[in-house]
């Protein structure tokens, strides 16, 4: 904030998922969020009690996409970077928030970055969804952004630059569909498509031929652990999904 001239930022110091996100009003709204919430980890079971059921989930990307949704305002725009896992995850409550975002809001881009962008702080791959609260979601544009000529994968000192992006920002005026090597590299999908033909699994213009990658020791052990993190995540959601329903039979 302090680059962008914003001398004094006001700034919350909280928890935004202690909210129970229904008494949201008005004043709590944006214009514009942009937000890199945190992914891979998980919350406790009773942080699931401030959502509504069917979009109680126990990953952190997941809640803060939820608040990011209750939180933008008639006609506001936002751009969130999640990861592949919620792109293609088809749990109840990866598919209900898919569902709202595709119903109330105008999910019109999303952006496939290549993988280690956040290296070396995570060498899980992202995407970064681009939506407004205009009107409701009629399609969807994917475009896959390859890694540059010269680079294998980033890393601390070889770091993504802005002038990695410029394709995306060039195709973004002037969009039409593109094909590589038998793959969609570029191609929209009507929100039916979306919903019925791929049941909200978003995993569209993904990277062909994956290679395999050789990690640094350290790299490999932080995919692990989030990895780990998120299976964990899911474990709780099940566990508690069972609970429930043996707590509910006494």
């Amino acid at each position: 904030m302090l680059l962008h001239d914003l001398d004094v930022p006001k700034i919350y110091h909280d928890n935004s998922l202690l909210r129970d996100v229904l008494d949201y009003t008005e004043k709590d709204k944006f214009e514009v969020i942009l937000m890199n919430p945190p992914y891979g980890g998980s919350e406790k079971a009773e942080v699931k009690n401030h959502f509504p059921d069917d979009l109680a989930s126990s990953e952190t990307a997941d809640l803060f996409m939820s608040v990011i949704m209750y939180r933008l305002k008639e006609n506001g725009r936002a751009a969130v970077i999640l990861p592949d896992g919620f792109l293609f995850g088809t749990d109840n409550a990866k598919i209900n928030i898919k569902k709202k975002l595709l119903s109330e809001f105008n999910l019109h881009t999303i952006v496939r970055m290549p993988g280690s962008v956040f290296s070396p702080y995570t060498s899980i791959t992202t995407n970064i969804l681009f939506f407004d609260r205009t009107k409701p979601t009629e399609e969807t544009w994917f475009y896959r952004l390859d890694m540059p000529e010269g680079y294998k994968h980033f890393s601390k000192t070889k770091p993504m630059k802005p002038e990695h992006f410029a394709p995306v920002i060039e195709w973004w005026d002037n969009r039409r569909e593109i094909a590589e090597d038998g793959s969609d590299k570029a191609k929209k999908y009507s929100r039916e498509q979306l919903s019925e033909a791929f049941g909200y699994n978003f995993d569209l213009c993904g990277y062909p031929h994956a290679e395999e990658e050789i990690l640094d020791p350290t790299d490999l052990i932080q995919r692990y652990q989030e990895e780990c993190a998120s299976l964990n995540a899911e474990i709780d959601r099940v566990l508690s999904d069972i609970a429930a329903i043996l707590g509910g039979g006494k």
